[in-house]
């Protein structure tokens, strides 16, 4: 069987059905070498026209009457394009606006004072040492909020949470788990149908954290019958620098949860204006304020690529390009560990690559125009973006990790 290295970059990217979607992205046709597409996407091309017609036309042309010809809706029409492109999810389920940090909150302490309103026993709240900061900050102030106790499921950071480790953490005083889809510095990708099961069966809730996997790996919502997720828009996504997160709750518990921050925009009338607060109907009791019109619409042109290209072959690509720079670090990086899993049906859309002296090596790598990103300990992180990367581009970057480690 020829190895992608046998083959070589420049054969790979003949044979790639997906390498036309390169030229659609600002600065992919530069000698900048870009692996950080997980942290921040390329913007598309189209996006600037995009953004100057919407100044022009509908902020600058329809002014105020935009929220009600269009914005008023979009974060739940915009949220119904996400679901069905991205997350596996029917309509009615998901919203956009706020950022993750905030939803990460509104959705954990709508779960966990579910729970606790339930069943009062359910006093735990389940999440894995190695969660994303974020999530792991959000889940500590609910918990001392709410008097809730904090289980922690402690993991390897080149890995992820198994199931076995999660049947352990779990039990008749859980009220939620939340889990990273896609780990954050490892890549491991969680079996989430199986991990969804173990905590329905405790009679927990549980979180997706889905912002390693939206746009890169497909994701399926309803199938796994999950409950709650949260993702952003700006790694696979390609929505800009603070484009809005979004929210996803399943549809047979929007109308059971309370969520925790009451705003005006998800009010029942939002212009009642009236003395007290009344929750919308479905998902849009999770809004609170006024909804980022702007930081939505660069996302439109990503996700019109991500439902051209189809996510599946987005998948393929992804495991390609992991696969195809493990195998150039197996071969050229003699020094170097695999920090993520071997097996590219466990892992996401990144690959992380430990040496000690790896902090070092990204400050010389960016002076070189070639951005990796690094967490420790010891970790480079390739985010390798599937309609934006090249496997000529992973040749040129694990190059120049090699020259820099030397």
């Amino acid at each position: 069987m020829t190895s992608s290295i046998q083959q070589g970059a420049a054969e790979l990217d003949a044979a790639d059905p997906l390498a036309r979607f390169r030229d659609r992205f600002v600065g992919a046709a530069s000698d900048l070498v870009y692996f950080d597409g997980n942290s921040l996407g390329r913007p598309v091309a189209a996006t600037a026209d995009r953004l100057t017609e919407f100044v022009e036309k509908e902020w600058g042309g329809r002014l105020i009457r935009g929220w009600d010809e269009q914005w008023m809706d979009l974060p739940t029409t915009l949220g119904d394009d996400l679901a069905r492109v991205c997350l596996g999810a029917a309509a009615g389920q998901t919203a956009i606006g706020d950022s993750t940090t905030v939803w990460l909150y509104k959705l954990m302490r709508a779960a966990v004072d579910h729970a606790v309103r339930t069943d009062p026993d359910r006093t735990e709240l389940v999440i894995d040492t190695d969660n994303f900061p974020t999530d792991r900050y959000v889940a500590e102030g609910i918990a001392a909020e709410r008097g809730l106790t904090l289980r922690w499921i402690e993991v390897d950071t080149s890995e992820g949470v198994t199931a076995d480790q999660l049947r352990e953490a779990v039990g008749e005083r859980t009220a939620l788990v939340v889990l990273n889809h896609v780990a954050y510095r490892s890549a491991w990708l969680a079996d989430a149908p199986e991990l969804t099961r173990i905590c329905h069966d405790a009679g927990a809730l549980v979180l997706w954290d889905l912002c390693h996997s939206a746009g890169a790996v497909p994701v399926a919502l309803d199938e796994w019958d999950a409950d709650l997720a949260v993702g952003c828009t700006y790694k696979y996504l390609n929505g800009g620098p603070g484009s809005p997160a979004f929210g996803y709750v399943n549809a047979r518990l929007q109308d059971r949860l309370t969520q925790p921050i009451q705003g005006w925009m998800g009010h029942a009338d939002p212009f009642l204006m009236g003395p007290g607060y009344t929750p919308a109907p479905g998902m849009r009791r999770f809004i609170s304020g006024t909804p980022p019109i702007l930081g939505m619409v660069a996302m439109q042109d990503m996700l019109a690529l991500v439902e051209e290209a189809g996510i599946e072959a987005i998948r393929a690509k992804s495991v390609a390009l992991t696969s195809y720079a493990v195998e150039l670090a197996d071969a050229t990086l003699p020094e170097v560990t695999l920090a993520s899993p071997r097996d590219p049906e466990r892992r996401g859309g990144h690959v992380t690559l430990h040496h000690d002296r790896m902090r070092e090596v990204t400050a010389l790598l960016w002076e070189r125009d070639v951005i990796p990103d690094y967490r420790d300990p010891g970790g480079l992180r390739l985010g390798l973006s599937p309609l934006s990367t090249s496997f000529d581009e992973v040749e040129r970057g694990m190059a120049a990790v090699a020259e820099a480690l030397r």
